[in-house]
């Protein structure tokens, strides 16, 4: 990781921008979204005018947010296996295509409800690869400290240009029509595009080849299927997202059949949302000081739970504008709480596939929530939609207790250094299976807490690559016990160990510290063969000092 300037003991909100790279990227970014905004005011208010349908209005939202729920895991993948500097510059060419593609079908006069959602999609399949990418490199970037302060500027910008950028595409929409809209979103996605190719961030190389995309995809599902305070996080941003999407996918109509409205204020309450996720960004540090970020995440679920409420029973534009400020607080909360721990709490081998699992689960229940608060509009009343969303998000708050989002922890995430050991027989890179196995001498009273740090050692060895984790005691000399695993192959074997972070391998040195031999525990490693007749096979075994 790269830091320009001596970093202070106690990261600030602004710190981040002392580094040149992120502080030119964050700002093409901004100009990105703000054409981005511009557009989607005209999309949806495009959409509302030419299609009947209720559903329709609220599939914009989802058209751009389900490529990420199909995509983002390859996309994550493929952002931990390549330069993630490049993996970024192709997600803004797509954006880039569409909506310059839209420029031209609007100018042209060929314009229908589904070649607006294709669009979309095809945007949003531009998002699905740079999202990843982008967060997953802040951490190469800047110093770990630095990262809550740097997720919480990606929002507060992105909240800031929200701000601005409705209430402008609402002007801009009124005043000079769509085409005008469109064409600044096709120039702005231009500013990304320029700042990525122009900078460049070191980046720490695997001395091991690329994994292949199944191998890597399985890889990152397994780590954060087993890595708990990823698996809550995740699963309340889905549950978040499912419920909350209901107030930007159904604003359109709020504006149109309650408040009997147009453009230009469709424009200023999506600038209230924006200026109240600012407010609650510029906030947030302090916020976190007060109470804990679990209870941080459900009051802003219970603002997000007032605010749509407050829209299904208002017909005030003030009402609903300070409304719509207190769900936009809750909703940044919300999305920079879980963002930086899925971010602390991924080792920097996985963080774009933890990070791509996040944003596809999420932006699936977006995705999802953008069907079904549309339906309910279309089949029952919009009053109907957003009440039943701000009961699900009384709910989400709820679920807490059982998905808890637990505190920003600093641990060293960063992979420690592995010196492969010496090998008898001349191994490739698929032969294998692969048996390690490390032997301990316990005594009965330091049994108990062997076992508490073994529990530890087989949750970290497995979620790393190990395959078959085993712990036997021995039944002639009880204070022997051995702990077996197997990876597929010898390559398996060496990622595994690259994989382990300094934090990971204090578990050894706690287990050392118990371990009572004259020698410290040697793992022999085995390489399996079959007693099958056309071939021969011999088995070898080899020893080396435990990492």
């Amino acid at each position: 990781m790269q830091s320009e300037n001596p970093q202070p003991p106690v990261s600030k909100t602004l710190a981040p921008f002392r580094n040149k790279v992120f502080r030119s990227i964050w700002t093409a970014t901004q100009i990105s979204s703000l054409g981005w905004l511009v557009q989607t005011v005209a999309i949806s208010w495009l959409m509302a005018t030419i299609s009947a349908s209720d559903l329709m209005v609220a599939l914009v939202q989802a058209a751009s947010t389900l490529p990420v729920f199909f995509l983002s895991v390859f996309a994550g993948a493929i952002a931990d296996n390549f330069s993630r500097r490049w993996v970024m510059f192709a997600g803004h060419c797509l954006i880039a295509s569409a909506s310059t593609t839209l420029m031209i079908s609007v100018g042209l006069g060929f314009v229908s409800p589904w070649l607006i959602l294709g669009l979309g999609f095809l945007a949003g399949c531009g998002f699905a690869l740079n999202d990843p990418a982008w967060h997953a490199s802040v951490g190469d970037i800047l110093h770990k400290r630095d990262i809550p302060a740097a997720v919480t500027l990606m929002s507060v910008g992105y909240n800031i240009v929200r701000s601005v950028g409705p209430a402008l595409g609402g002007v801009i929409l009124a005043v000079f029509g769509p085409l005008a809209a469109f064409a600044l979103a096709a120039v702005s996605d231009l500013a990304p595009i320029s700042a990525i190719w122009r900078t460049k961030w070191e980046v720490r190389s695997s001395p091991l080849p690329r994994e292949r995309m199944t191998t890597a995809i399985h890889d990152g599902v397994r780590f954060t299927a087993m890595s708990l305070e990823i698996r809550a996080a995740t699963a309340r941003a889905a549950l978040f997202g499912l419920a909350s999407i209901s107030i930007l996918a159904l604003l359109p109509l709020v504006v149109r059949d309650q408040l009997k409205s147009g453009p230009i204020v469709y424009g200023i309450l999506l600038a209230g949302f924006g200026m109240g996720a600012f407010i609650a960004g510029m906030g947030n540090g302090f916020l976190r000081k007060v109470t804990s970020q679990n209870r941080l995440v459900a009051f802003a679920s219970v603002a997000c739970a007032v605010c749509c409420l407050s829209l299904a029973l208002t017909s005030s534009v003030p009402v609903a504008a300070i409304s719509l400020a207190l769900g936009g607080a809750g909703w940044l909360i919300t999305w920079t709480g879980i963002d930086v721990s899925v971010q602390l709490a991924s080792p920097r081998w996985v963080v774009g596939r933890t990070l791509s699992i996040y944003y596809a689960l999420s932006a699936g229940g977006m995705a999802a929530g953008s069907w079904i608060w549309g339906s309910v509009a279309q089949n029952y009343s919009l009053t109907s939609a957003l009440e039943g969303a701000a009961g699900a998000l009384l709910l989400v708050a709820a679920a807490g207790i059982v998905l808890p989002v637990r505190p920003w922890e600093e641990t060293d995430q960063e992979s420690s250094v592995f010196h492969p050991p010496d090998v008898a027989l001349d191994l490739k890179p698929r032969s294998g299976p692969i048996v390690a196995k490390v032997e301990y001498l316990i005594s009965e009273e330091n049994i108990e807490a062997f076992l508490g740090y073994m529990r530890t050692r087989r949750h970290v060895q497995s979620r790393a690559g190990a395959r078959n984790w085993t712990l036997q005691r021995n039944l002639q000399t009880p204070s022997l016990w051995t702990e077996t695993f197997r990876t597929p192959t010898w390559m398996d074997f060496l990622r595994l160990n690259h994989r382990l972070t300094a934090a990971d391998k204090e578990v050894g040195q706690h287990l050392l510290s118990l371990h009572e031999g004259e020698l410290p525990p040697q793992t022999v490693l085995s390489i399996e063969r079959t007693t099958e007749a056309i071939r021969t096979r011999t088995s070898t075994i080899f020893s080396r000092p435990p990492r």
